[in-house]
């Protein structure tokens, strides 16, 4: 019996620590003097040039069965 009471008195203290940090810590005056636009242009330019070698590839394997025939 004194063994369920600690366990219940320790479940009751970890949902209380938790649930006090449930809204996360405020980083706005971290991240507000940072601009993201370049990294997004940059990501977006990254990615569209990998979609351009992948269209080039799936296109000339199509053309390269069509020449064969099969």
């Amino acid at each position: 019996m004194n063994l369920i009471k600690k366990v219940v008195a320790g479940l009751g203290a970890a949902i209380a620590s938790v649930s006090a940090f449930a809204a996360g810590p405020d980083m706005s005056t971290l991240t507000d003097s940072i601009d993201f636009g370049t990294v997004t242009t940059a990501i977006l330019g990254a990615a569209g040039a990998l979609i351009v070698v992948y269209i080039a590839w799936k296109g000339a394997k199509i053309v390269l069965s069509a020449v064969k025939g099969g």
